[in-house]
């Protein structure tokens, strides 16, 4: 990975120095990114074929995969892409990559997920969220002379896809002292330590600093690097990317059109505020806990009403993923998940945080009627086969309470 101004000067030497094997290059991207960086890319690469999507309604899945595709059949024996763009062009590249059995170079134009490193390419397929196996890219050339010329929104973007972190961890940490699941602490430091890197950048993103973007970057890139060497998104996906991907699935709502990111730090926002009440809840020890917890069934039906993402979300949740797990277990924990919790910022800092590169904290904000978020909550984590804090939930007598709209 080169992270720097003007990196993107250095594309020629490097495919000379590592890639002069390749003789056939495609480069994915498209009308915005093109602007951004193809144009340079063609200049600096003369005879590279150029691949460039209508970026109106493009998104990683089967409709830009399917563009993409009916460009690259045009050529025989492509043996190498090289993705300009942002999330979208590099889930679209590295799910191609993967299919044609070549590797790719990544040339970011914005600093807008965690994702540019991936070994999955995560696509909304026929209606659902799914994590298609994919490859990795090669090298990554970031210029921070155009990824910081990138519009803010998109930057915040990927501060929300950070950010987001907080619940993940928190997540992947309470599901190891519950059931055991494996968990690395060099991971999960390594991601603390991005996010103690983000938070003491904020104000230089905000301002356009061009250092804060490198670490911003950077951070990213880092947290990629965390779920290839863990092999799943488990370091960087919790409770708040399952209302991202609920959101995403058009399940429970009309379909929104916002970036990856910005869906993250609202559901992030809304974890927060849930754990934290939870946290208040434990607390007190008042509370009681059911001893078994069974996939709600009836609740996914009522209120999953397309059959066919209703029978994906149905086996995604079989087997039950809570079938070993009693509330004496979780009893027992107490004061292990507190001291987790304890460590979570409140929704109001997560907030500030947001609002210090103007991204967004609300439902509102992304256009959903706050009267799903009760919904929202409470059918999130049924829509992937992973243990959260927020699915745990379901386990205590104040569930209702604080996962009300």
């Amino acid at each position: 990975m080169i992270i720097e101004k003007g990196a993107i000067k250095r594309l020629p030497q490097i495919m000379k120095d590592r890639y002069s094997q390749y003789k056939k290059i495609a480069m994915l991207c498209d009308d915005n990114t093109y602007l951004a960086a193809g144009k340079t890319v063609e200049e600096l690469l003369p005879g590279i074929i150029t691949i460039r999507l209508d970026s109106k309604n493009l998104h990683a899945d089967e409709h830009g995969v399917e563009a993409a595709e009916k460009q690259l059949k045009e050529y025989k024996n492509i043996d190498f892409m090289i993705a300009v763009g942002s999330g979208t062009i590099h889930d679209i590249t590295r799910y191609h990559a993967y299919e044609k059995k070549i590797p790719f170079l990544s040339v970011p134009t914005a600093a807008s997920v965690d994702g540019f490193v991936s070994t999955v390419a995560a696509m909304t397929w026929h209606g659902f969220k799914k994590s298609f196996t994919a490859v990795a890219p090669c090298f990554v050339l970031a210029d921070s002379e155009i990824f910081s010329k990138a519009p803010l929104r998109l930057t915040a973007s990927g501060v929300g896809d950070l950010l987001g972190k907080y619940t993940a961890l928190c997540d992947w940490k309470i599901a190891h002292i519950i059931t055991g699941e494996y968990i690395c602490d060099k991971v999960v430091d390594m991601e603390y330590e991005v996010l103690k890197d983000l938070c003491a950048n904020l104000d230089g993103i905000g301002s356009q600093n061009i250092e804060a973007y490198e670490n911003l970057m950077y951070g990213l890139l880092l947290s990629g690097i965390a779920m290839q060497m863990i092999g799943n998104s488990r370091p960087a996906s919790g409770a708040e990317h399952h209302m991202s991907h609920l959101w995403e699935m058009a399940a429970i709502s009309e379909p929104i059109d916002y970036y990856h990111g910005e869906k993250v730090g609202v559901g992030l926002c809304l974890a927060t505020e849930v754990y934290k009440k939870a946290e208040a809840y434990i607390r007190k020890g008042t509370y009681h806990v059911k001893d078994h917890m069974d996939v709600q069934v009836d609740f996914i039906k009522q209120n999953i009403t397309k059959p066919a993402l209703q029978e994906e979300i149905l086996k995604e949740n079989t087997p039950n993923l809570m079938e070993n797990i009693t509330g004496t277990q979780i009893k027992e924990k107490e004061a292990e998940i507190l001291e987790i919790l304890a460590q979570l910022p409140s929704a109001e800092d997560i907030k500030t945080m947001m609002k210090k590169v103007n991204g967004l904290t609300t439902m509102k904000e992304l256009e959903l009627d706050e009267s799903i978020k009760g919904l929202t909550l409470k059918l999130s984590p049924y829509v992937r086969q992973r243990l959260t804090f927020m699915r745990l939930l379901k386990f205590y007598d104040f569930y209702d309470e604080i996962t009300k709209g």
